[in-house]
């Protein structure tokens, strides 16, 4: 962690503000193209505290520290510190460049990054004239601000207050904390807008997730230490795909997360071990489960989102229990599932996965046709044996498809 001790040996640093949450790519280009541009030995990007404009969750200031640290974790020039998160009290702009400056080599230039439009209101922070005449600032622009409006400004500030504020245009990248945070409320896909990483911290702590209670954080949390990591990635990119397909179709998102979330719950016990769990829960297995032991994790997968997580509904559950096999006459819910399962976002590409996500958003029931003749073909050409609610399940919706024709 850095320390203020760790900032005397600077000749030019930059401080980023902001709550970052979440942190985003928008926040990386403009914190390196300042860099760049003034010649900062480092960034330090300080998430805050308890600022008095705006309202923090207290809850969610070590994730958004965490998140800043991860964003920023592969750049060498870029540096976080919690002097604003561990401070309890009200954070104020010029206390905390106050405390920096006392650490600062004399010859040190400092910068304070911000926003255009933070300049702009900046005669609202504690302490205006003593703030700008306390380092250089610079305002970076975001797509659609007007340039005369902000010189104009700017040269007000720095006639009336001694201000020194450069401003720096950087890459049009309409991203913002806002949008991120309700898209992933909404299940809608947030990839490339922020980090991996920082995305990945999102869905295993499931923040901004909209819910009642805490059952998904606790579910995810369970989930994370049993399964390997690329199972547990999988999950979440099937949690991800049933919440877009469930709004699609009209079902429960809520319901349709839980269900991605738990679908693969059993894939964390070895083949001997499901079949002795089956055992104890009087799960009866038949011959195509015994030869074929890939099948037999979602029927244990049912009991153990009930027992284990506490899951009592009967959509879950039974989606849960056929998002393998499949079967003929399944409901609109466990297509969903089903579906997700196929094609989550993190699936690695395979024959056939453009042509079924295609139909997903268009017409399930031929996805689903598309799916399960997907699945046939490969394990026939491997030399697997099929399940017969597998060839149910097919001859189903194509006389369903059929008919509709």
């Amino acid at each position: 962690m850095l320390q203020l001790s760790d900032y005397s040996n600077y000749k030019c640093i930059a401080i980023m503000g902001g709550t970052f949450n979440p942190i985003h790519n928008g926040h990386l280009v403009a914190a390196e193209w300042v860099r760049e541009n003034i010649g900062a030995d480092r960034v330090i990007f300080i998430p805050t505290g308890n600022p008095p404009h705006k309202k923090n969750d207290p809850a969610y200031n070590e994730h958004r520290y965490i998140m800043t640290v991860l964003a920023t974790a592969e750049n060498p020039n870029f540096e976080v510190s919690r002097m604003e998160i561990d401070n309890r009290d009200i954070s104020y702009t010029v206390e905390t460049l106050e405390k920096i400056k006392k650490h600062l080599n004399k010859d040190c230039s400092l910068y304070f990054i911000t926003g255009a439009d933070a300049v702009a209101e900046i005669l609202t922070w504690k302490d205006p004239k003593r703030l700008l005449g306390m380092c250089k600032f610079v305002a970076v622009t975001r797509p659609g601000y007007n340039k005369k409006n902000m010189e104009e400004k700017i040269s007000d500030l720095e006639e009336h207050y001694k201000g020194n504020i450069k401003l720096v245009e950087i890459p049009s990248l309409s991203i913002s904390s806002t949008d991120i945070r309700n898209r992933v409320t909404s299940g809608l896909t947030v990839k490339y807008l922020l980090p991996r990483s920082v995305e990945e911290y999102i869905y295993k702590f499931s923040l901004y997730v909209d819910k009642k209670s805490k059952t998904l954080e606790s579910i995810n949390r369970q989930l994370y230490k049993v399964l390997t990591p690329g199972r547990f990635k999988h999950t979440q990119g099937v949690a991800q795909e049933a919440t877009r397909l469930a709004v699609r179709y009209g079902e429960d998102k809520d319901k349709a997360y839980i269900a991605g979330l738990l679908h693969d719950c059993a894939k964390c016990y070895s083949h001997s071990e499901q079949i002795k769990m089956c055992e104890d829960y009087s799960i009866k297995l038949d011959e195509y489960m015994l030869e074929q032991p890939a099948l037999i994790h979602s029927f244990l997968g049912e009991r153990l989102a009930k027992d284990v997580y506490s899951v009592s509904d009967s959509q879950i559950l039974s989606a849960i229990k056929y998002h393998t096999t499949g079967k003929a006459d399944m409901t609109l819910f466990e297509k969903i599932i089903y579906i997700a399962d196929c094609i989550e976002p993190f699936r690695s590409d395979y024959e056939g996965l453009k042509e079924i996500r295609a139909l997903a958003y268009k017409d399930i029931d031929q996805a689903m046709i598309c799916a399960l003749e997907n699945t046939i073909d490969f394990n026939r050409k491997k030399g697997g044996i099929i399940h017969p609610l597998s060839l149910e399940a097919l001859e189903y919706f194509k006389r369903k498809v059929k008919n509709y024709e």
